[in-house]
This record gives C-alpha cells, sequence and structure tokens, in this order.
C-alpha cells in the first residue's frame, strides 16, 4: 500500500482555506437589491448571532434567497451557500477523504466551513433533499457540537453559525407536480427549524423599483416610454398572479421574469421579442394568452384592478366548455 492510499488528516488544511477565503464569503450588495417585508426580521435573527434556523418557503422567482443573501451583505456577514439534489449526501454537508497534491486529507464540508468559522449557512431547495439523508443535518440543526466519526473530531460551532433554507414547499412535497423533485421532508426535520417565513411576490410599488433597478444596472435612464414598459409588466405580471390563485391558469409571471424580460430587451433592443421569448418556455396556448394579456395591459385596455372581471369572464368560458 502506497502513502498516497492512506487517509492522512490534516488538521492544517482547512485553516488554510480558511486564511485564504476569508474576504471571499461575504457577499457583495446587490444595487438592483429591494427589501422584501421580511428582511428586517431575518437580519434581527443574523444580527441577535443566536443559533436560530429559519425555514423560508415560497413561489420560484420571489427573492428568497437573495433576501437572505443581502441581509448577510448588509451586516457584514460570512455566508456559505449550499444547493442541495437529491443526490446530496452526509459527504457533500459535513465532509470527507478529498485526494490533494497526491495525499489523502480530509476536507470539510460546508456545514463544519460554517460553524467553524461562525458563519450563516443558506441551503437552497432544501426540499430537493433526500429525507433519509437529510437526517445528517439532525444534530448541526440543533445547534450543538457535531462529531465527525470517519475521523474522530468534536466541531463546535462558533458564535454566529445559524442555518437558513429555503423550499418551494413546506416540506410536504408538491400535489400540483409544479415543483417535480421535491420531497415529502421527515417530521423530525422540519421541526428544528424554530421559524417558518412564508414569502410571497412583493408588492407592485416593490416591483417596479427592482426593475427600475436593473434598468438602471444597465446604463438606461428610467423615463418615459421605458418607464412605462417597466410598469405595464408589473402590471401585466400581477394579473397572471391573481388569475393563477383562482385557479384560471397553471401558469404566473414571477419577478425573476421580469428581471429575465428586462435583460432580454437590453440585449434584443425590442420589447415585444423579449416577452415572447421569455414566455416561450411556457405551453403555446398560456404562451398566447399571456402574450395577449401584456398587449391589452400596455394598450391601457385592461389593469389588474378589474382582473375579478377577467377571472369571471374566464370561468364563464370553462362552463361553456364543460
Amino acid at each position: 500500500v502506497t502513502s498516497a492510499a492512506v487517509p492522512i488528516v490534516s488538521e492544517s488544511y482547512t485553516q488554510k482555506i480558511m486564511d485564504s477565503t476569508v474576504q471571499d464569503l461575504v457577499p457583495a450588495k446587490n444595487s438592483v437589491y429591494v427589501k422584501t417585508s421580511h428582511h428586517g426580521d431575518i437580519i434581527k435573527i443574523i444580527k441577535s448571532k443566536q443559533f436560530f434556523p429559519i425555514f423560508i418557503t415560497g413561489p420560484s422567482g420571489n427573492g428568497k434567497s437573495m433576501t437572505v443573501v443581502q441581509a448577510c451583505a448588509d451586516l457584514g456577514r460570512e455566508l456559505i451557500r449550499i444547493n442541495v439534489t437529491a443526490g446530496t449526501d452526509e459527504d457533500d454537508l459535513i465532509g470527507s477523504f478529498r485526494l490533494v497534491s497526491g495525499d489523502t486529507v480530509w476536507q470539510d464540508g460546508p456545514i463544519i466551513e460554517a460553524m467553524l468559522r461562525g458563519a450563516i449557512v443558506l441551503i437552497d431547495e432544501i426540499d430537493m433533499l433526500n429525507p433519509n439523508r437529510a437526517a445528517s443535518l439532525f444534530t448541526a440543526l440543533e445547534g450543538e457540537g457535531v462529531f465527525i466519526k470517519k475521523i474522530g473530531r468534536l466541531v463546535n460551532p462558533k458564535e454566529g453559525f445559524n442555518i437558513i433554507a429555503t423550499a418551494n414547499t413546506k416540506g410536504k412535497g408538491s400535489d400540483d407536480g409544479r415543483y417535480m423533485g421535491t420531497n415529502v421532508l421527515n417530521e423530525a426535520f422540519l421541526e428544528r427549524f424554530p421559524i417558518t417565513l412564508e414569502f410571497d411576490y412583493t408588492t407592485k410599488v416593490s416591483e417596479k423599483k427592482i426593475l427600475a433597478n436593473v434598468l438602471q444596472s444597465l446604463n438606461y435612464v428610467v423615463a418615459g416610454d421605458l418607464k412605462q414598459f417597466s410598469e405595464d409588466l408589473v402590471e401585466w405580471a400581477v394579473i397572471t398572479r391573481k388569475t393563477f390563485d383562482e385557479g384560471a391558469v397553471d401558469e404566473l409571471i414571477s419577478t425573476r421574469r421580469l428581471v429575465h424580460i428586462i435583460n432580454a430587451y437590453s440585449i434584443l433592443d425590442d420589447k415585444l421579442t423579449s416577452i415572447k421569448h421569455c414566455i416561450a418556455r411556457f405551453d403555446s396556448e398560456i404562451r398566447d394568452s399571456f402574450f395577449d394579456l401584456f398587449t391589452k395591459v400596455s394598450s391601457g385596455e385592461l389593469k389588474s384592478t378589474v382582473i375579478d372581471e377577467v377571472i369571471e369572464e374566464v370561468h364563464q368560458e370553462e362552463s361553456t366548455i364543460e
């Protein structure tokens, strides 16, 4: 057996990584970001430096993760972000042996790294995690020291360590199939999160501000026709969400998709073409319906204040078809 095949636990390996990357873990402030209604609560929890895990749930593209990232940016706190999948296991979270410069050394995973630094861990799409593998997080979610069996080492969390998870569901799976791949999480796992923050899409005022910020970041002057375009986009998105909530359509326009449209416009230099390409991900019926809806909003024919009438018309059409 060669020496390279023998596991070598390098106690200084993690410290070297920490010393060389400490500045990189504080996220940068994003000029596009507009504070959500839960921003203040997340700030208070992180600022307290108490171990108080947060479960954040809500539809896709409404700023769940960005709120956490920007809260850390505001406070100058280190953040380690993890994107989990069904294949994520204990090695990916806690750590494992890795081959480094010909030697097999132990490398701490992101959870242990955050514990040592007193950093915030943001686990994105936690409902994608295999429930059987979620058990590897039980001890960490209690704020206690984690004993790493493979190397016989106890790691106690530094003050400030906390875990925040985001999900599109509440850990109960997705019955309507919109979030394929999400799992029903163990009740004992979910109980380790003291609070759940429910994120919805932000207000029209905030959403218009977001689009204005995006345009400004792309060096556009937000005035006249361009200002009206961004306001029409928000009005349009609000209508799709209301019709979705009423069960009249199966899709909606998220804040993230509105940003995609603005970015597409900055490249393609055509408003309607940008919208068409950005909603082409929907099936043809919904795509055409959404595009027609936007033309009505932009012409002044339709506003979200009269959406109840639109919903009623849709329901009447469905009844006639049945």
